[in-house]
């Protein structure tokens, strides 16, 4: 860099597949929002550029003996962007405030480990009886139900950040809006111009401010991927989250190593409305699932970009065994044979059709897989709709409970563990959008929740995949993810990872 360019201003325009529903941290189930508020605010622990679990925060922390008690250290000197330490009550504040029922956050069963948390959520006990207390400014602590492995790992995700008290208590629902935001993170809000851009500027009263390199984020909303793409060769993008895959050979020939493609912990499904006829009928269910082709998704609309999944859970987690549908190892024609049998018993084929409407938020990627399945239910006398709204929208539907019969949703890993899949299909959880509801699946999830040994826990969650999702379709899994970026050279400390993490604050751009 010339001497007259030291101090130009770093601007990186990042591609966000959409537009946030809210920057309320206690308010957001989408990886488009915390890939924004993961630059804005800082929780207790934070992920890397690599992904791997680090104090954020919090400087340090203690375990007691017997794995249920968690005492941090908050960050000395550490600030809000507004000026005003960062402490141990900012946390209790928060965390009670998630779990609340008044919040109505889609997350508060990511507390669920600690005492008292869900209880609080199901209206049962107080907020205030949320087992956190500060012992002091400096020092936070928390109780769990038992030990669990994944805690701290939990503890990078967006619903766990903190949010100013006296932010929120002047503005209301106001303290989200660019320019009064009070965040910790290395980024403070700007400018939000819905359909356009989302403007974050580096904090200077970040605790590790010297060491951010990039000096304006620019989130910039890009549903519409092979425009996307365009903006990218023009240069008004330095990256994107997703490519058009059926692109995917044009684009590799042009864009070369730019192109990042791996595994990625997460799971491409559909979801039936179960408290709706006849999406009720687990046969049905079972029988269109069935009939779905996999394969064909996987190899020709998302080009080997993905892999044919029936388990929710991904395979790949240490010490856990997927539990698959019945069919996983069927050939497809005996897969369609026995799913024409089912829908035949059932009073379905095409002489007396099925009606069904698939639902699905914006991108060329979605569309072509609804387009595809309804291909393939069309000769099982199964005549599908399709509706496509934009994904503030279609999360808006479902997060509501609102009325439709089987609509897309992805669930990417919020730490690496199965119970973070398998909280879905739990009753009355947030993001439980076919409104599944057993109470054997919940109480062996309960079980694995308080259960003495890893492997014991393991099993469980098993036994718990193995009804709610093998049998009873709570998800319908189509594909395991992996992740398809596509970042400039100019953009460096990129490093791949199976959470497709990039926090901005270790990113750099010549």
């Amino acid at each position: 860099m010339t001497t007259t360019g030291a101090f130009a201003e770093v601007i990186y325009n990042r591609g966000n597949s959409a537009d946030p529903e809210s920057l309320d941290p206690h308010k957001t189930s989408t990886v488009y929002e915390a890939n924004i508020l993961r630059d804005l605010f800082m929780g207790l622990m934070i992920q890397d550029a690599k992904a791997q679990v680090q104090p954020g925060a919090a400087e340090s922390f203690t375990v007691s003996a017997d794995g249920k008690t968690y005492t941090f250290k908050m960050r000395k000197g550490a600030l809000w962007s507004d000026g005003s330490p960062v402490t141990a009550d900012d946390f209790v504040y928060s965390w009670r405030r998630l779990v609340d029922p008044a919040t109505a956050s889609e997350y508060a069963y990511m507390l669920a480990p600690v005492t008292n948390a869900e209880d609080i959520t199901a209206g049962k006990k107080k907020p205030e009886e949320l087992a956190v207390k500060a012992i002091d400014p400096e020092t936070f602590e928390v109780t769990l139900n038992a030990p669990t492995p994944y805690f701290l790992e939990m503890l990078t995700h967006q619903s766990t950040y903190p949010v100013s008290k006296a932010n929120i208590d002047k503005l209301g629902a106001d303290f989200v809006k660019a320019g009064k935001l009070v965040s910790n993170g290395a980024y403070v809000l700007t400018e939000f111009v819905p359909n356009d851009h989302i403007k974050a500027v580096k904090n200077d009263k970040f605790y590790d401010a010297a060491n951010v390199k990039i000096d304006v984020v620019n989130f910039i909303p890009t549903e519409d991927r092979s425009t996307a793409m365009k903006r990218f060769e023009a240069g008004e993008l330095d990256s994107n989250d997703d490519l058009p895959t059926e692109q995917l050979a044009d684009l590799k020939a042009k864009f070369g190593d730019q192109i990042h493609i791996g595994p990625y912990l997460g799971t491409y499904y559909y979801a039936f409305k179960i408290d709706k006829a006849p999406w009720d009928n687990v046969k049905l269910r079972q029988a269109i699932s069935e009939a779905i082709d996999r394969d064909y998704l996987a190899e020709k609309v998302w080009q080997n970009t993905m892999i044919p999944a029936y388990s929710f859970v991904p395979p790949g987690i240490t010490g856990y065994e997927t539990r698959t549908t019945d069919y996983a190892e069927k050939s497809q024609l005996d897969r369609e044979d026995e799913a024409k049998k089912v829908l035949a018993e059932l009073g379905y084929g095409p002489d007396k059709p099925l009606k069904m409407e698939i639902r699905f938020n914006t991108s060329e990627n979605h569309k072509n897989t609804a387009v595809a399945i309804q291909e393939q239910l069309k000769p099982l006398g199964i005549e599908v709709s399709l509706v496509n709204t934009d994904t503030k929208t279609h999360y808006g539907l479902l997060e509501q409970h609102g009325d439709f019969d089987i609509a897309r949703a992805g669930w990417i890993a919020d730490y690496k563990d199965p119970e973070n899949f398998l909280a879905l299909c739990k009753t009355g959880t947030g993001n439980n959008y076919a409104a599944y509801s057993n109470k054997e699946y919940d109480d062996l999830m309960a079980a694995a929740a308080a259960a003495a040994t890893p492997e014991e826990r393991m099993k469980l969650l098993s036994d718990a995949e193995a009804i709610g999702v093998a049998r009873d379709l709570c998800v319908v899994p189509l594909l395991y993810y992996s992740y398809h970026n596509l970042v400039s050279n100019k953009v460096k400390g990129w490093e791949n990872n199976v959470m497709d993490v990039h926090p901005t604050r270790f990113l750099a751009k010549e």
